[in-house]
């Protein structure tokens, strides 16, 4: 039994440590966008702030709900990597990055009435407004690559190699932060805007390089027109769509919680707004880290359905929470003694640092919210269970925007001589009580699921 702990453990690592550090690079990236649009301009950096997180959530608009991409990919892919069906393996990675190149025709089509439609939705001031739009129009530019990336990623990750999966993603934030940093003393704001672009493409060309040089003459020997239609076409591609559909929709789901958020903070003016994404970012560093042992969970759940063995299923997904557990009781201690000194990090505004340390005892509970629901999302990926996914997202935006409702409601019970828009901080207190919610009913959906979605997904007459 200590033997196989100990493999166990090792295996968990040897998936999780790579995805870790390369995630810990992805809200790297945020935070420098936000801290080079703090630092542009003295005296505008609230502007400048909310023109990057109101412009990046314009792209959470689009790009979350294309997050199937990844997350079909990979769980398919890790079940046919425990069967060794090589075939199944090189037809979902054509089918993937099939759909990534129709869904990017559809998104460059579509972008400026997509974008005037969006505005009509976000309560922000002209010059935020103005400054989102600009940035929007040249980042758009980088979906064909975006998407293809999401593809590859997911893959990666099916085919129980996150150090690929790793390299591509260090390879995208790297030159991000550096384009971005250069480009931004050239041209200014909008420089930082194509520093993504750039970034974008250039991990996609080494993923396609990275794909070729270590998989093509095991996986992709006769690679040819004809095996390219036979793999998008057909059956399979129609059963691919179909669970697909049900994780765009848990997609969309988490994307109203995630817009819900930042639209509602918006409504309080741009300090407000400010402190809200600078706080959503040092809790995106969090689960971008937990998000490592998910990923571990996603390459081994569907390893072992596919192999059909129950008990390593049932020890590897235990001992990935007590990881992912020790991850959030460490960043509980993080956020509780460093969580001023990580805000400075963003932005020298006064104001807004002094508007951030008022709600950072919401930040620092937040890991022991958080970790469940992050947790499992790795292991009902692995079990391609998207019914239970796309429900426990469901109900999760029931009770975010049930919290908020009832919340504001109470306030204005309490308070019927107020303007609702003076409510300000203490609306801004119900709102993070309402994201609470939803990251809990999350986890506890799933929980109550596990049995019968993930262990059960083990055929008995596999393990005889």
């Amino acid at each position: 039994m200590k033997a196989s702990t100990l493999s166990i453990n090792r295996e968990i690592l040897r998936l999780a440590i790579p995805s870790i550090l390369a995630n810990i690079t992805i809200p790297l990236v945020g935070m420098v966008d936000l801290a080079i649009a703090g630092h542009i301009s003295p005296g505008s950096g609230a502007a400048l702030i909310g023109g990057i997180s109101i412009g990046t959530m314009l792209f959470d608009l689009i790009y979350w709900n294309f997050t199937f991409l990844r997350v079909g990919t990979g769980g398919v892919t890790a079940q046919a990597y425990g069967r060794g069906d090589s075939a199944e393996m090189e037809s979902n990675l054509l089918r993937g990055l099939f759909l990534a190149a129709v869904s990017s025709l559809v998104i460059l089509v579509f972008q400026y009435p997509f974008c005037s439609l969006a505005f009509l939705a976000v309560d922000c001031t002209p010059e935020v407004a103005a400054l989102a739009r600009k940035y929007f129009f040249v980042r758009v530019w980088a979906a064909p690559a975006t998407l293809s990336l999401f593809v590859f990623k997911g893959w990666f990750i099916g085919m129980q190699d996150t150090v690929s999966s790793m390299a591509a993603d260090l390879v995208v934030n790297v030159v991000n932060i550096a384009a971005s940093i250069l480009l931004s003393l050239k041209v200014g704001f909008i420089g930082i805007a194509w520093g993504t672009v750039i970034a974008q493409y250039t991990g996609l060309v080494f993923a396609v390089w990275r794909t070729a040089a270590k998989y093509g003459k095991e996986y992709f020997p006769a690679l040819s027109p004809s095996r390219i239609r036979e793999a998008i076409a057909g059956g399979k591609l129609r059963s691919f769509l179909s669970m697909n559909a049900e994780l765009l929709f848990r997609s969309m789901c988490l994307l109203a919680v995630y817009v819900g958020f930042t639209i509602i903070s918006a409504r309080y003016g741009e300090l407000l707004l400010a402190a809200c994404s600078i706080l959503m970012k040092l809790l995106m560093l969090f689960s971008y880290i937990t998000d490592g042992y998910a990923y571990a969970a996603e390459a081994m759940v569907g390893r072992f359905i596919g192999e059909g063995n129950r008990p390593l299923l049932r020890a590897s997904v235990l001992w990935i929470f007590v990881w992912s557990m020790g991850i959030a009781l460490l960043f509980v201690l993080v956020y509780a003694f460093w969580g001023e000194d990580m805000v400075s990090l963003f932005t020298s505004d006064g104001p807004v640092i002094l508007t951030c340390e008022r709600y950072l005892p919401w930040l620092v509970v937040m890991p022991l919210f958080g970790c469940a629901a992050f947790t499992f999302d790795g292991v009902f990926i692995g079990a391609t269970a998207s019914r239970s996914l796309m429900m426990s997202t469901v109900w999760c935006v029931v009770g975010f925007f049930a919290v908020w409702g009832g919340g504001i409601f109470l306030m204005g019970r309490m308070h019927p001589g107020m303007d609702p828009g003076q409510w300000g901080d203490r609306a801004v207190d119900v709102l993070f009580a309402a994201y609470f919610m939803h990251l809990f009913v999350r986890g506890v959906y799933l929980g109550g699921r596990y049995r019968r979605d993930v262990v059960g997904k083990v055929r008995t007459e596999a393990l005889q």
